[in-house]
């Protein structure tokens, strides 16, 4: 673990020089330097502006290597998602995701889905309209996911929403082993992607039957994936 490998790993991150770093720092460019080559290491004034800048904690920054972060996450890129139908639904429970993960693969099944399409895309998001008193008193939570449906697939089997989703431009992030931290990768994730949608300055507006965002998980080569997809207009 370096500070120094830290400090340098998020300045770049953010694309600053070391120049415009020290500016926003109110030190010296040799100071940024001598940072970074962990010469001298900043004192703890300057450690929590630093924290700031970067949105990170005392704690990631002093004793965790951030530069493995780098194999974590993938470059935000924007992409045209075209125009798909879905079959949905909603969970409120304690364990809303996989609760409604199980019942889909299950609808999946009885509408023949699987059978005719064994590797059927299932996304999620989640499901914002969940009480207070159902958070705080029952420890409930909502989530939606839904089978994206290939084009020809026909059935009329009850127990889903169907509706389909505009084609529209969405920025899109790959997070590695998600679930290894998922309380820190996945937040992170839409972190970046924000970050990306606010420099950008997009003035996009929601299309109407459109998803302002979800989630898909895959494994390749053994690794667990998640791309998530942000509709430019959350960042506004």
């Amino acid at each position: 673990m370096s500070i120094g490998n830290n400090i340098s790993y998020l300045r770049k991150q953010k694309k600053f020089t070391q120049e415009q770093f020290a500016e926003m720092m109110n030190v010296t460019r040799q100071t940024v330097s001598r940072w970074e080559s962990d010469e001298v290491t900043p004192e703890l004034g300057k450690l929590t502006e630093i924290c700031s800048v970067f949105s990170c904690n005392l704690d990631e920054l002093v004793r965790q290597d951030m530069t493995a972060k780098g194999g974590i996450y993938s470059e935000v890129t924007i992409k045209k998602v075209p125009a798909f139908g879905m079959a949905k639904y909603v969970m409120i429970s304690p364990n809303p995701e996989s609760d409604v993960q199980e019942y889909l693969k299950n609808w999946g099944t009885r509408s023949g889905l699987l059978a005719a399409h064994p590797d059927a895309k299932l996304i999620g998001w989640d499901f914002p309209f969940v009480s207070q008193e159902q958070q705080m008193r029952f420890g409930l939570h909502g989530y939606a996911a839904a089978y994206v449906l290939p084009e020809g697939f026909r059935t009329d089997c009850e127990g889903v929403q169907y509706c389909r989703n505009s084609e529209t431009d969405y920025a899109v992030i790959t997070v590695a082993d998600p679930f290894v931290q998922p309380f820190e990768r996945i937040p992170v994730g839409y972190k970046h992607i924000m970050e990306y949608l606010r420099e950008a300055g997009s003035k996009d507006k929601l299309p109407d039957d459109t998803l302002g965002c979800f989630e898909y998980e895959y494994e390749k080569d053994g690794i667990t994936y998640m791309d998530i997809y942000v509709h430019p207009s959350c960042a506004t």
